[in-house]
């Protein structure tokens, strides 16, 4: 009973409005006095930010903070493919025509979760990352290859938690809350960067919409409040690292595996 009540406050919470109603008061000057209060409670390396805290005028400008110059060193490499974010793997694998297989015990249609773009096509014998980012991590989005944007796709949803409670409890929070795509090209083929919002973010922002060339660990966008990023590989081009498994911590720019033509194991 105790959890159909708070399914049902969930459902009930996870309107858009409510969320734009948080997102305004983290943009406000009110919010200020909560940063020590929030570095605390969730243990953040406050050590590492850009700026002095004195500097951030809101606590949306210091949860979307960048960080000092070489906190996060980037895999280099031809073929490297690199985490995005700072984020616990929620779940890995291999996708199983057109399927995301086991993610806190659901299944993910690819085609939900891209909103039928005809980029699909591409990843149904791909792989995946399911990597959540809690809010104690940097909320920042880098480009995990070296390659050009091919497309970008706002796609309007709901804002459920995708917390433990969330991706346990409720249906298909990844590919019914709100999301931001985009798809890079690189040598080795294509990759997806699926964003997804959460209960309480105001927006999934780009960091410059004009900018259409990545290099690998260029910051690309970040979210207003914890979220979680799916990242597909195309059918047949990547190797994961072998030491990964589902639970594990990565750093943005940490490998994640290794890239390679579309024609070496591209399945029919």
């Amino acid at each position: 009973m105790a959890k159909k009540i708070l399914r049902l406050m969930t459902e009930l919470s996870s309107r858009k409005w409510l969320s734009s109603m948080m997102g305004r008061f983290s943009h406000s000057r009110l919010s200020r006095g909560i940063i020590p209060v929030f570095i605390k409670n969730y243990q953040i390396p406050a050590h590492e930010a850009e700026k002095e805290l004195h500097e951030y005028r809101t606590l949306n400008e210091f949860f979307s903070r960048r960080l000092k110059p070489g906190m996060r060193p980037v895999e280099e490499g031809p073929n490297v493919l690199t985490s995005p974010v700072d984020a616990k793997i929620t779940a890995m694998g291999d996708i199983n025509t057109g399927t995301i297989l086991n993610v806190k015990g659901q299944d993910y249609s690819v085609a939900e979760l891209l909103n039928f773009s005809p980029h699909l096509e591409l990843y149904k014998h791909g792989y995946f990352f399911v990597l959540y980012l809690s809010p104690t991590d940097y909320h920042r989005i880098h480009s995990p290859i070296t390659g050009v944007r091919t497309e970008s796709e706002h796609i309007k949803g709901r804002a459920y938690p995708v917390n433990e409670f969330g991706m346990t409890q409720m249906k298909s929070v990844l590919c019914r809350n709100e999301r931001l795509i985009t798809y890079i090209a690189g040598e080795y083929g294509e990759v997806a960067v699926v964003k997804v919002g959460a209960m309480n973010v105001s927006s999934i922002r780009y960091n410059n919409e004009s900018v259409s060339r990545f290099k690998n660990g260029e910051d690309l966008a970040y979210f207003e409040f914890g979220s979680t990023v799916v990242l597909l590989m195309q059918d047949g081009t990547f190797t994961p690292r072998s030491d990964l498994k589902s639970g594990d911590q990565v750093k943005m720019g940490h490998l994640l595996g290794t890239l390679h033509s579309p024609l070496s194991g591209t399945q029919g």
